[in-house]
């Protein structure tokens, strides 16, 4: 149940609705968009190509909405005649006008993180930090679009502190959207990538377009990103920011503010010293259990953010050692037979998959190191190319095998055949069934598998297989 408690009066004014009824002190907690259960709740009716969530009013009401948006020009039904509708031109953009709304009655400060990569991670482990010493709420899942951000927003508790929220986005225009409805207090933009090349152009379209974050922080807000990107330093100089925004870096060149030296990796861990201005400071060593050079980076955004709240430097261990991280982002596994997984299957795109293939080109110890990819998706024109240059980058110094599978993935071996030509360090295979039929009785329990694909490729088919053997 999503918690903002208002009467039919106020979530008029709030969402700029019109409703003529007599019961404008009604009480309504919380919204859904789900008209199976909708106990005491206001419920929108959103609209799709192959739905309309008008359709399920009666539902609704069947099962305790006391409330319900509606679009303006939908015929209403003759029994609705004294159920309280509250009239708009579009229910998401009322939807979103309320969120933006609740937001500035609110006194929890909200953290914002974008980026092409980890934005999900470095919620993950922003949240737990600030738990520590905070009442926090975070987007769950993957909640972190027009329809999800500000069911997020209206899922908090008002004695909520801190909220941290994720920014996704696919083109121009929607961050910005997001950004104002979030209204964050500090924004962070974790890196710019390869993802959404077909929509954006170029990776300096898609830092344009990561920094229109910037359009919902206030005047007094704190800007938080990768000092490692250059494109964001060159774009933000285009950019009208008011001098009194305070902008702070991090990431694994020692010239951020926020840093990291004697870094060691295994396949479950990554462990660091924080630095602080280019020296060691009370933060210390700090252990994340997961792996990855770009993972360490993520989390210097984190201690960033808790540090500046004012989280004591001894409570930051204990809240990356409790953080629960959203699945499919190299979560470590064990196969049938012992050899170990790094399910990675969440997402994919070239920047990713670069840190992928380096995390496991850095693990020592293994018989033989298996690198298992996908298609990539929405690359754009570039797609093949793209593709080629991973299987160039996964050469025999970071990786034993190259296995792919997809009808992208093709090229990916075609580019490692320059450094891979034998059965068993090259293959690929048109779908997922033929590749785990043919992967299956060579993984020994002394090697390495890590596995990656896009979204839609669904690659943790793949790790399920090895697990159950």
């Amino acid at each position: 149940m999503t918690l903002i408690r208002r009467t039919i009066a106020q979530l008029t004014d709030m969402s700029g609705a019109i409703y003529k009824g007599e019961l404008k002190e009604l009480i309504v907690e919380g919204i859904k968009r789900d008209s199976r259960s909708t106990e005491g709740e206001l419920f929108i009716p959103l609209t799709g190509d192959r739905f309309d969530g008008h359709q399920f009013i009666h539902q609704a009401i069947e099962n305790g909405a006391k409330a319900a948006l509606w679009k303006k020009g939908v015929p209403v039904p003759d029994d609705l005649e004294q159920f309280p509708l509250l009239f708009v031109r579009d229910p998401l953009a009322a939807m979103q006008k309320l969120a933006m709304s609740y937001r500035g009655e609110l006194f929890t400060r909200v953290v914002a993180i974008t980026g092409s990569n980890g934005k999900t991670t470095t919620k993950d482990m922003t949240a737990a930090l600030l738990s520590t010493t905070y009442n926090v709420r975070k987007t769950e899942g993957n909640l972190n679009n027009h329809i999800g951000l500000p069911h997020t927003i209206l899922a908090l508790d008002e004695d909520t502190d801190v909220a941290v929220v994720e920014l996704g986005m696919s083109g121009f225009g929607e961050i910005e959207l997001l950004s104002k409805i979030a209204q964050p207090d500090v924004a962070i933009i974790t890196n710019i990538g390869d993802a959404h090349m077909q929509q954006l152009g170029s990776r300096r379209g898609i830092a344009q377009a990561k920094l229109e974050i910037i359009h919902g922080l206030g005047e007094e807000g704190i800007f938080i990103y990768n000092g490692d990107e250059p494109l964001l330093e060159e774009e933000m100089a285009k950019l009208f920011m008011p001098s009194t925004i305070e902008k702070k870096t991090f990431g694994l060149g020692e010239a951020n503010e926020w840093s990291a030296d004697h870094i060691v990796l295994d396949p479950v861990k990554s462990t660091f010293e924080v630095q602080y201005m280019g020296k060691s400071c009370s933060v210390g060593q700090q252990q994340i259990m997961i792996p990855g050079r770009h993972n360490v980076s993520n989390a210097l955004a984190a201690i960033a953010v808790a540090r500046l709240f004012g989280v004591p430097a001894e409570q930051i261990s204990e809240g990356f050692q409790s953080m629960q991280l959203t699945g499919m982002r190299i979560a470590p596994s064990t196969a049938f037979n012992g050899a170990t997984l790094l399910n990675d299957a969440y997402n994919a795109n070239p920047t990713a998959t670069r840190a992928a293939i380096e995390l496991v080109g850095s693990l020592t110890g293994f018989r033989k190191k298996w690198l298992v990819l996908a298609d990539m998706l929405e690359l754009g024109p570039d797609e093949e190319k793209l593709h080629r240059e991973m299987g160039e980058y996964a050469d025999d110094s970071k990786v034993d095998a190259v296995i792919a599978c997809g009808e992208l993935g093709k090229y990916i071996v075609e580019g490692a055949r320059a450094h891979f030509n034998e059965e068993e360090q090259l293959q690929h295979f048109n779908t997922k069934e033929e590749l785990i039929a043919w992967l299956l009785p060579r993984v020994k329990p002394e090697d390495l598998v890590l596995v990656k694909g896009s979204r839609g490729m669904k690659m943790e088919q793949v790790v399920e297989a090895l697990e159950k053997g």
